[in-house]
């Protein structure tokens, strides 16, 4: 099997401009019939990237201390968050915002109800140094090195941000599409569509693994794929109520499915 950490075979990759650099598919990766999936789809911040929860309640902490904001971090941040999901659910195909911006605006909207008009740029330091240098979660290389099918990268995220951060680590996987390539966000199905396109593969042989009940679950759900939802015990607020076909806390718990 060829490592997915360092490894030096091509990734496809979507770009804006619509161009896809395909992978030089080696041996390990060709799946047999007999094994229940031929691909993996899995989630970036919060399934392979450690620490999203502290860096969103560090930046409330920052915002609840500076401007005097009179409910706790955690409070605030369960209210940005959904004013956050309401932005993202109206930003996808034409009327598409990044992920930076659809931030921004809610945190903005968020703050107007405590402090009026404030530019929250400056809250966002932190969370974007996140977003390009996260630490990885202690079963992510675990499962990579276990599993022998090819592996997308389905992530909601601004394109610069996740290839630096899968650079930093070295991580090598089959395919990688962020929302901004694609313009849409889970759980729209574009995003999925575009995913299956690429990869060459079916829906219902298809896997994919997210922190989210409704990004995740729900989205991939909608096209027959196949879902695993990682509920870890420190995880960001969830608005989705989606019923996934496998419950794990670890990434390694999916190792023997895979396998099979």
């Amino acid at each position: 099997m060829t490592s997915r950490l360092g490894s030096d075979r091509k990734r496809k990759r979507i770009h804006n401009d619509g161009v896809v650099l395909m992978i030089e598919q080696t041996p390990g990766n060709l799946l047999t019939r007999s094994r229940p999936f031929e691909a993996l789809f899995i989630d970036f911040y919060g399934t392979i990237a450690a620490g999203d929860l502290e860096a969103v309640e560090a930046a409330c902490e920052r915002i609840v201390d500076e401007l005097s904001v009179p409910i706790t971090a955690r409070e605030f941040a369960v209210r940005w968050g959904r004013r956050f999901f309401k932005i993202v659910e109206n930003s996808n195909h034409e009327s598409f915002q990044t992920l930076s911006r659809c931030v921004l605006v809610s945190l903005e909207d968020s703050l107007r109800e405590f402090a009026g008009d404030v530019d929250g740029t400056r809250f966002l330091d932190g969370l974007e140094a996140y977003w390009r240098a996260p630490a990885l979660h202690d079963d992510v290389l675990g499962l990579f090195a276990a599993i022998d099918l090819p592996v997308c990268c389905v992530s909601n995220a601004d394109s610069k941000h996740l290839g630096e951060a899968l650079e930093l680590h070295g991580l090598r996987l089959d395919c990688v599409v962020a929302s901004e390539d694609v313009r849409c966000y889970k759980p729209d199905p574009g995003i999925f569509q575009y995913a299956l396109k690429v990869m060459g593969v079916d829906p219902s042989r298809t896997l994919h693994v997210g922190d989210s009940l409704h990004s995740d679950v729900g989205g991939a759900a909608r096209l027959g794929i196949k879902t695993a939802w990682l509920c870890r015990k420190v995880r960001t607020h969830d608005i989705g109520t989606a019923k996934p076909d496998f419950t794990i806390t670890k990434l390694t718990e999916l190792v023997p499915l895979l396998s099979e």
